[in-house]
């Protein structure tokens, strides 16, 4: 049996579980350690998960210095990813950070620099185009039939109560961008390639909370595309299935589509005349993933399998450092266009 790679979780909040339940599904790696600033907190995790309390930590250089590890998972406040980043990679641990990267696009740039300069792996947990519908749409328009894609939409729409079980959400002044955005920006880039301009406009219909909860981005591709990505946790819908994304894109020969309960439709106009191919591609279900968030939570698995066997030197990761930071690029170069409404260029 491979030997598996031992790691620390710093930061045992809302997704440090489901965190851990991908890590121990791949097969390929070990968690020996927590840090929490709040020891209880990671203390409970820790008897969750069958960690022992004498390696559970509230001080991360402590963690650092007594335990033997492979590389760290990041999965703390955003505003701690840097430092504590630059932590581990002062001492040769490679590194894998929760999403988003950081909280500017300045800070993101020092903390891939920072790995680079130690010359450390950098990984992002970027999860959400590991979604098995998504992935599904993705082999669909590899194939060309609907032709050259001359415009995309990207929808997540919700009025799902997130809130709740997050509060803290309630106090970033930078919401739904750098939460959701963050995703659906980087599935952008994936399915349509990467992007030249943007524009965005952002409202604020929670009166409760800091940040924006509704923006709207209009990319365009250097293929020529326009993407329009809608975001929004203030939208009542008949039919809400938070947390789906949908996705529409029309080519040169046909339309592309996902739809509600991870339905892809494919229609083609041929010489024949118009056809329309429809196939289900519901997730799989872990046990340790909540099922009210079962599209997000089976997309951790493979997210998490792809860096652990890029970290063994197995596969090339999808989500390094150097490709998040291009989506990092556009979520704050999208605040930059809803403050200045221009429209702002995004490639050097």
């Amino acid at each position: 049996m491979a030997t598996k790679l031992r790691f620390a979780l710093f930061g045992t909040g809302f997704w440090s579980a489901y965190q851990l339940g991908g890590w121990m599904q791949t097969g390929e790696v070990e968690c020996v350690a927590l840090y929490n600033r709040t020891k209880s907190k990671a203390l409970k995790t820790a008897e969750q998960f069958g960690i022992a309390p004498e390696h559970v930590y509230d001080d991360p250089s402590a963690l650092l210095d007594n335990e033997q590890i492979d590389f760290v998972d990041i999965c703390t406040a955003v505003e701690t990813h840097l430092p504590l980043t630059q932590m581990a990679a002062a001492r040769g641990l490679a590194v894998v950070c929760q999403k988003p990267m950081s909280t500017t696009l300045v800070s993101c740039e020092t903390l891939v620099a920072a790995c680079k300069s130690a010359g450390v792996p950098l990984y992002i947990n970027e999860n959400w185009r590991w979604q098995y519908p998504i992935r599904a749409y993705k082999a669909a328009l590899d194939q060309g039939h609907i032709g050259k894609v001359f415009r995309a939409n990207l929808d997540y729409r919700t009025s799902f109560p997130v809130f709740d079980n997050q509060p803290f959400l309630k106090e970033i002044e930078q919401f739904i961008l750098t939460d959701i955005g963050s995703h659906i920006l980087d599935v952008a880039r994936f399915l349509f390639g990467e992007v030249v301009s943007l524009y965005c406009q952002t409202h604020r219909v929670h009166q409760d909370i800091k940040g924006e909860d509704v923006a709207t981005v209009t990319l365009t591709t250097q293929s020529g595309a326009v993407v329009i990505c809608q975001l929004s946790y203030a939208s009542p819908r008949e039919h809400d299935r938070f947390p789906e994304t949908y996705i529409q894109a029309e080519g040169e020969r046909g339309f592309l589509e996902l739809s509600h309960d991870f339905w892809v439709r494919e229609t083609v106009v041929g010489e024949h005349g118009t056809i329309t191919h429809a196939s289900r591609h519901k997730p799989p279900r872990f046990a340790w993933a909540d099922p009210e968030y079962d599209v997000v939570h089976s997309s951790i698995y493979p997210a998490q399998l792809n860096i652990a066997r890029a970290l063994k030197g197995l596969e090339a990761c999808e989500t390094t450092g150097d490709d998040n930071l291009k989506t990092m690029r556009l979520v704050y170069k999208s605040y930059e266009s809803a403050h200045t409404n221009q429209v702002i260029l995004t490639l050097p």
